[in-house]
């Protein structure tokens, strides 16, 4: 399918993504276009080396509504069949869902449905959890809490810290997300409600 993937900074996941390809561990994966909407994103970079065609839409020039139906039209003209969330910090409206319903990939810091939002090492920490991890889930109106496909777990040590968090989990999360994204490019998710079932044959 064709993906079409979108970030925020430094695009260790797409990255990731890419990497995955490289290896030929998605055979049904086709990135065909990246946006981000900040433009000193280092993901840029990443795209130009890999000859990945990308737009910027500087999404503090606009509302969510424009920025989200101007991201449309240009996944649209691209043929767009999947969209990867990379790191990329910006809420969707119900409309961009709507559009691509059950075809959004997002990777969240966290053992789902524990901490969503914004803050999740910092919550993980505070809270005294003594597991967390990473899940590769579809995106739904709500905040990271649509349909999980994949989780990876890890044990918070004693004296963990926000970043030493985040560095142990990201490992992780460059392991699943390409995982997720090909069993959804390759249709193997049945998706039941709030649950997902891969598909063995």
């Amino acid at each position: 399918m064709k993906v079409g993937v979108m970030a925020s900074g430094r695009g260790s996941n797409f990255q990731a993504i890419i990497d995955a390809g490289i290896r030929g561990e998605t055979p049904d994966v086709e990135i065909v276009h990246l946006i981000v909407n900040k433009k000193d994103a280092y993901a840029i970079e990443r795209a130009k080396k890999h000859g990945i065609n990308f737009d910027v839409v500087d999404s503090s020039t606009m509302d969510r509504d424009k920025f989200d139906q101007k991201v449309i039209d240009l996944f649209r003209e691209k043929n767009i069949e999947v969209v990867v969330l990379a790191g990329f910090m910006r809420i969707l409206t119900p409309i961009f869902i709507k559009t691509y319903r059950n075809k959004i990939l997002n990777i969240h810091p966290s053992l789902l449905p524990a901490f969503p939002g914004a803050h999740a090492h910092r919550d993980t920490i505070n809270n005294g959890a003594k597991i967390s991890g990473c899940t590769a889930h579809l995106v739904d109106e709500g905040i990271d809490s649509g349909p999980i496909i994949m989780q990876a777990s890890i044990e918070v040590e004693n004296g963990e810290t926000e970043d030493s968090l985040s560095a142990k989990i990201l490992i992780h999360e460059h392991e699943i997300l390409p995982k997720a994204l090909q069993l959804l490019c390759s249709d193997k998710l049945i998706i039941i409600g709030r649950k997902v079932e891969i598909k063995t044959d």
